[in-house]
């Protein structure tokens, strides 16, 4: 599959390109033959959760491929990180494959079930329901999208058979992990989860406790789930006993849903280009639409490439500030335009290509940078016009949508993998919320991934993008990145949860890795500064007080709080071995080793 490259930047970036890396800006990324086989049959993963890891790493050492290792790692994290993810949620994956040279991604976002309509969270007032009260039951699942995303992509790139790769997480499920800190504290923390029987019988004691650090869990529920799906592949996950029990749930919950068997035996994974830009000598690589994270995080890019990022010094008053004017330009953006976008074209909308061509526009972007003060912060911050930077564009198309209505809270997990081969996985995966809906079928967690879609339909009758439909996938802030160098040589993949924080953290770490030379491990230790929606966020008791008053005068007033970003991330050092990242603010690590030898 081509590349979906978009955007050279070359009047945006601070430094030059030679011509060779120029002409790869309007084409396919071409890294040479020889890219990462300065490390031979050595393997390398980063993941949210030890058991996971460990359990990717047991494939990597059999000689499986990057997507085999990610099912046994998503399979496990399923089990022993419910809250972030699982088979019952989502997911995108980037797969680059050095010795074919081409970058692929797999789109196996939720989609809403065939009964959904615009008014779904809408009370009969007509005002939007509160979170909470949308996400607990039946009506917040979407159609899950994460089981066949990972045979799709198993298809094309598996090395080892499908069933094998289900063992380790069979094994820890029949034997028990132990419940670790955090999954014990989120326990405690989530008000509703134990008056849902199904959570609350798995994941609390007979008096309402939950399951204490240390305690060994079971879940013979799941058991039974992997062991289904191992020998009938996605078929049996999307018809059949599974299939039943998911509508039973969603169907006959509190809040119910309306999905149905044909919702699920119809669900699609898809392959869509991926979209690409330089940011300095760097071509950083994600998702198109429905995440609205690969293209914030380009535009965030670009106009900070106007800007002397390095000189500034790392995390600095000044580039700070240049960040946080960069993200509330590319957040306006977001919010207006970007959604499952090949959804409303044939409503006389915009497509997704409209919409990337748009926004990512070298023209709309040099015009976007120019409303940056370096001294100060502007008062306003309006979504652009697009069509006015394109002859061709539909200005009426780009005018007639109004902001997004979604309440976007943190969640999610994210890893990253590269095999023996040098074949490379970026994929983020979630539920949405903490344990999702909060309901539970065959052991997993159901998503609530449908309260990602505008809770409101329409603005004084100007449409949301973002708006429920039959069939749509919400939008997402996921933005899974793979970076090749100047030479066109795999360079980096990483990726966070976050919920719509995901973008700021995943721009925070490739600017310090590329402006201020961090390991990768350094760049995701650096404290979190991010401006998602409305206001500057500092990660709290990690900036000093001159750098606070700083931004105060530039006009940020800025709000201190935890920012519990989940970056996992490798970065090739320049001798060729792997620089390897995992997130110190959860309980994540990274391993790496060599290729086993098998005996025939």
């Amino acid at each position: 599959m081509r590349v979906l490259v978009l955007l050279a930047l070359a009047a945006l970036a601070a430094c030059g390109r030679d011509q060779a890396a120029e002409a790869r800006s309007t084409a396919t990324v071409e890294p040479p033959a020889a890219a990462i086989e300065a490390a031979p049959e050595r393997w390398f993963i980063s993941a949210a959760n030890p058991y996971a890891a460990e359990a990717g790493a047991s494939i990597l050492r059999k000689g499986g491929s990057a997507v085999d290792a990610a099912i046994a790692t998503q399979t496990v994290l399923g089990l022993v990180e419910p809250q972030s993810s699982g088979l019952g949620g989502g997911a995108f994956m980037l797969h680059y494959d050095p010795a074919t040279q081409t970058l692929e991604t797999y789109n196996g976002r939720e989609t809403a079930p065939a009964a959904a309509t615009a008014d779904r969270f809408l009370m009969d007032d007509g005002d939007p329901m509160a979170f909470y009260d949308a996400v607990v039951g039946g009506l917040s699942v979407g159609v899950p999208g994460a089981v066949r995303m990972l045979e799709l992509a198993h298809q094309d790139h598996g090395a080892l058979d499908w069933a094998d790769l289900f063992e380790p997480a069979i094994r820890l499920s029949e034997n028990g992990f132990e419940v670790s800190p955090r999954l014990n504290g989120l326990l405690a923390r989530i008000p509703k989860l134990n008056q849902l029987p199904a959570a609350a019988d798995y994941f609390y004691d007979p008096d309402g406790a939950p399951r204490p650090v240390g305690y060994v869990l079971k879940n013979p529920a799941y058991v039974q789930t992997l062991k289904t799906i191992a020998a009938g592949g996605a078929d049996a996950f999307y018809t059949g006993d599974i299939a039943a029990a998911i509508v039973e749930a969603v169907t006959s919950a509190p809040n119910p849903g309306d999905m149905t068997l044909e919702d699920l035996a119809g669900y699609e994974a898809v392959k869509l280009d991926p979209i690409c830009s330089f940011y300095r000598a760097y071509q950083v690589c994600s998702m198109a639409p429905p995440s609205s994270g690969g293209v914030t995080v380009l535009q965030m890019l670009a106009l900070m490439g106007t800007f002397d990022i390095a000189g500034a010094g790392a995390h600095s008053v000044e580039a700070l500030h240049i960040l946080f004017e960069a993200s509330r330009l590319a957040y306006a953006d977001r919010d207006q335009y970007l959604a499952d976008n090949s959804m409303l074209a044939g409503a006389g909308g915009l497509s997704s290509e409209e919409v990337i061509g748009g926004l990512l526009n070298p023209a709309y972007l040099a015009a976007r940078a120019q409303l940056i003060d370096g001294a100060s912060a502007a008062v306003d911050v309006t979504p652009g016009d697009p069509s006015a930077y394109d002859v061709d564009a539909s200005a009426g198309k780009w005018r007639n949508l109004s902001a997004d209505a979604s309440p976007e809270p943190p969640s999610t997990s994210h890893f990253v993998i590269v095999d023996g081969e040098g074949r490379v996985v970026s994929m983020t995966t979630t539920v949405e919320f903490a344990f999702g809906s909060h309901l539970m079928s065959g052991g997993m967690v159901l998503n609530n991934q449908l309260t990602d879609f505008s809770f409101l339909p329409e603005r004084d009758g100007v449409p949301i993008a973002n708006a429920v439909a039959p069939g749509k996938r919400p939008r997402s802030s996921m933005s899974p990145v793979i970076v090749f160098d100047a030479e066109g040589a795999f360079w980096s993949a990483l990726g966070s949860p976050g919920g719509p924080a995901i973008i700021g953290y995943v721009v925070k770490t490739l600017v310090a890795m590329i402006d201020w030379d961090m390991s990768a491990q350094a760049a995701i230790n650096l404290p979190n500064a991010v401006y998602p929606r409305g206001e500057p966020l500092l990660e709290e008791n990690a900036f000093d007080a001159q750098i606070i008053a700083g931004l105060a005068a530039r006009g940020h007033q800025v709000t201190q709080r935890a920012l519990n970003s989940g970056v996992h991330a490798v970065r090739m050092a320049p001798d060729g071995s792997f620089d390897g990242g995992a997130d110190p603010r959860r309980e994540g690590v990274w391993l790496t080793g060599e290729v086993e030898a098998i005996e025939d």
